[in-house]
């Protein structure tokens, strides 16, 4: 069997219905677009509404969301404080060894083992992590934010509010 020899097989595929082929036989006059109307006469654009704001441009253009209060963290695993030498830890010095950029708020992670004492001061802790340091003997420090938090003030009940 060679490409030019393919078929589908015989009555998988119909033959379209030729409406509008005058009065007489089923598809004739109205060619089974009911009697007139905007849909009986010409087609209409695709999305067109009868003269309502279309759907295309009543949604907005730009599309997502950013969210102005995300918290974004440089994640450090525990295998990564295992191969500092320090035994002082913090945003500062991980900003120095290069790996934490300078910008970003510091979380430790559970990643990895830790086999030392240390004492680490972070932006976050992970659960795991708290527990590993504290396993190990060490001390996890939660630091302040430098810009404080940035949530939005908490709403209280509306009628307490009057």
């Amino acid at each position: 069997m060679k490409v030019h020899e393919l078929a589908p097989a015989p009555g998988a595929r119909r033959e379209r219905r030729r409406v509008a082929r005058g009065t007489g036989g089923r598809g004739g006059k109205t060619a089974g677009r009911g009697t007139k109307g905007q849909r009986a006469r010409e087609q209409s654009k695709p999305g067109f509404e009868g003269g309502q704001l279309p759907l295309t441009q009543r949604i907005p253009k730009l599309r997502g969301f950013a969210n102005p209060f995300r918290v974004e963290y440089n994640v450090v695993n525990l295998s990564v404080l295992e191969s500092l030498e320090e035994s002082e830890i913090t945003p500062e010095s991980l900003e120095a060894a290069g790996i934490v950029h300078h910008k970003g708020l510091v979380k430790v992670l559970g990643g990895g083992e830790l086999g030392r004492k240390v004492h680490v001061s972070a932006h976050a802790f992970s659960r795991s992590a708290r527990a590993a340091i504290e396993a190990a003997g060490g001390a996890a420090t939660v630091v302040p934010r430098p810009n404080g938090s940035r949530r939005p003030p908490a709403r209280g009940n509306a009628l307490a509010n009057r």
